[in-house]
C-alpha cells in the first residue's frame, strides 16, 4: 500500500466514524460532536501514520494537531480546563519531546518549552520569594522566545 494512501485511509476512517457516531446521536458521546473532535481525529491519524510507516516527519504536526484538538475540546466541555496562553507552548514542547523519542533531536528544546509553560500555567502557586522575578519574566518572555529561536537557527 502506498504511504500516502495509508494517511488518507486513516483520516477517512476517522472522519467516517465521527459522522456515523453523530448520526446515531448517542447521548453519552454528545460532547464529541464538534470541530475539536475532527482535529483530534486528524492528529491521531498523523501519529498512526508516522508510527506505522516509521517516518518521524509527521509526529511533530500530529502531536500539535492532537494537542490543540484536546485543548479546545477541554475548553468547550470542562469548567476546570485552563484557558491560559502557555498551554500552546506546552503543546509545542510536548511535540518536541515526542518527536525526539523517534528522531533523537529536540529533547532539550521540548524540556525547556515544557518547563517555561509550566511556570506560566502554574504561576499562581509560585512561592513568594519568586514572585518579584516572575513579574519581570512575565513581561519579558517574548525576548526569551526570540533568543531561543536565534539559538536554534545558529545551532548546527
Amino acid at each position: 500500500m502506498n504511504k500516502q494512501n495509508v494517511l488518507s485511509a486513516y483520516i477517512l476512517i476517522g472522519i467516517g466514524l465521527y459522522f456515523l457516531m453523530k448520526q446515531f446521536d448517542i447521548p453519552l458521546l454528545a460532547n464529541f460532536y464538534g470541530w475539536s473532535t475532527i482535529m483530534i481525529i486528524v492528529g491521531v491519524a498523523l501519529l498512526l501514520y508516522s508510527f506505522r510507516t516509521k517516518d518521524a516527519h509527521n509526529i511533530f504536526s500530529g502531536v500539535i494537531v492532537l494537542g490543540i484538538g484536546i485543548h479546545f475540546h477541554g475548553l468547550d466541555n470542562y469548567t476546570f480546563w485552563s484557558n491560559h496562553w502557555a498551554v500552546y507552548i506546552l503543546i509545542v514542547g510536548l511535540a518536541f519531546i515526542v518527536r525526539s523519542l523517534w528522531s533523537k533531536e529536540g529533547m532539550m528544546t521540548g524540556i525547556v518549552l515544557t518547563v517555561i509553560s509550566s511556570l506560566f500555567i502554574f504561576s499562581w502557586s509560585i512561592p513568594h520569594w519568586l514572585t518579584s522575578p516572575m513579574k519581570h519574566i512575565h513581561t519579558l518572555w517574548p525576548i526569551a522566545i526570540i533568543l531561543l529561536g536565534i539559538y536554534l537557527l545558529r545551532k548546527k
